[in-house]
């Protein structure tokens, strides 16, 4: 397998990263090269990452990552670690809901931090779930306000003038409401001034080990339209069990707020840049406790796939283990993630209970830990996520893979240097 190497260039290019949850969209846009002037994101814990992260990379491009691995390691607080960097690095998180109240603050916050630099690219994806198949159950697509986020989205086009945007999103918008939904963005997009195109992208076909698909917009101002970049595939033979095998063992209910690592690094992990030379050793490596009977289904279910490839029905449990009489819906309740492949999608609602993340490994009988929700979307070892337990996983059960987002972003810079469409230089 080999990965894209960032290479010097003359230029960076500003961006903003609207709804920007933990920050894995512009994590890869950041490693590709990009220069983020402002996150806008509404989850307090989110926003708290996002400037630990900000943090991170300016005492790396300072030369200081010693403070920021004091904090890792508890040495430090995080208010001094906030402390030891500039303070427009911790203001470029502006933590608010993007709404008609708050558009125009967070427009004079922005043009603040930017100062006399534009604003190239906007990135961010706003809050999926009212397109999702889960999102439905809850209320009706035209009462939820979500669907209609598309228009703060392009507020902020119409506002900073950005050469070009990505804009990600589940793949249920395309089919929502018969398509209604995404032929107006289209077209509201277009009134803007901005080409849109579009495609389907699994990360997995990046590196990533999870499957997970995602609609990708990229919009360009139709002046420098430079169509949708190629994105070269980066298929590898590594599995789950190449990203697990490492980890310091961890039993069910486990906290390892820092750790050593079992086992020395491998091709995959190096080459894809989570696990980071810079300390020998891993953080928030935590699991959730489990009762007895929930154990005995994990057990049972990793049995059933790991010696047959048979993913556990409710219905086939024994009637001792099975706790409620609805055998007709959600079946799927307990799954496996696959250590011989790749895992499942990764959502949110790992936060709310860890029974279709369970880990392949019927020693260890849990589910998958904070740490290793991480890995199986590429984020590095080094992030560290604020917040709750449940608030880690649920930031990083929305994320973008930052692996994924790396490739989408250096295939970008790579279409602005062969196109024959010049960007205006700053």
């Amino acid at each position: 397998m080999q990965y894209c190497v960032h290479m010097p260039r003359k230029r960076k290019y500003n961006i903003i990263d609207l709804f920007a949850g933990a920050g894995g969209l512009s994590e890869g846009f950041v490693q590709a090269g990009f220069n983020p002037i402002a996150h806008v994101e509404m989850d307090k814990d989110a926003c708290d990452t996002l400037r630990t992260r900000a943090c991170y990379h300016y005492l790396v491009a300072n030369g200081h990552t010693e403070v920021y691995y004091a904090y890792l390691k508890g040495e430090i607080s995080r208010e001094t670690l906030y402390k030891s960097v500039p303070s427009h690095i911790i203001d470029s998180v502006i933590n608010v809901e993007i709404s008609d109240d708050t558009i125009k603050s967070t427009f004079i916050q922005i043009r603040k931090l930017a100062g006399h630099k534009h604003i190239d690219f906007i990135i961010g994806g706003p809050p999926c779930q009212a397109y999702s198949l889960l999102g439905r159950h809850h209320k009706t697509m035209e009462d939820d306000p979500r669907t209609r986020l598309y228009l703060q989205y392009g507020k902020f086009l119409q506002e900073f003038m950005p050469y070009g945007f990505v804009f990600e999103n589940v793949p249920g918008l395309l089919s929502a409401k018969k398509g209604e939904h995404f032929r107006n963005l289209r077209e509201y997009f277009d009134s803007l001034g901005y080409h849109v195109q579009y495609k389907m992208l699994d990360a997995s076909d990046y590196g990533v080990l999870q499957v997970r698909k995602r609609l990708i917009i990229v919009g360009w101002q139709k002046q420098h339209d430079m169509g949708y970049p190629d994105i070269p595939t980066k298929l590898t033979s590594a599995v789950v069990n190449d990203i697990l095998c490492d980890l310091p063992e961890l039993r069910a209910g486990d906290v390892q707020s820092i750790a050593s690592y079992r086992t020395p690094t491998n091709s995959y992990l190096s080459e894809s840049g989570i696990r980071n030379t810079e300390e020998p050793f891993v953080t928030q490596n935590i699991t959730r406790p489990l009762n007895e009977n929930d154990a005995a289904i994990y057990a049972f279910a990793i049995k059933m796939w790991n010696n047959n490839r048979i993913r556990l029905k409710y219905s086939d449990l024994p009637i001792e283990l099975k706790t409620h009489r609805n055998e007709e819906s959600f079946l799927d309740r307990f799954k496996v993630v696959d250590g011989m492949g790749c895992s499942h999608t990764l959502v949110a609602h790992l936060a709310k209970d860890g029974h279709y993340f369970i880990h392949p490994t019927l020693e260890y009988c849990r589910s998958i830990s904070v740490r290793e929700a991480a890995r199986l979307q590429s984020f590095p070892d080094n992030f560290f996520f604020e917040g709750s337990r449940s608030a880690k996983f649920k930031q990083i059960g929305n994320a973008v893979p930052p692996l994924m987002a790396k490739n989408i972003a250096e295939s970008m810079l790579r279409l602005i240097s062969t196109s024959k469409t010049q960007i205006p230089k700053n």
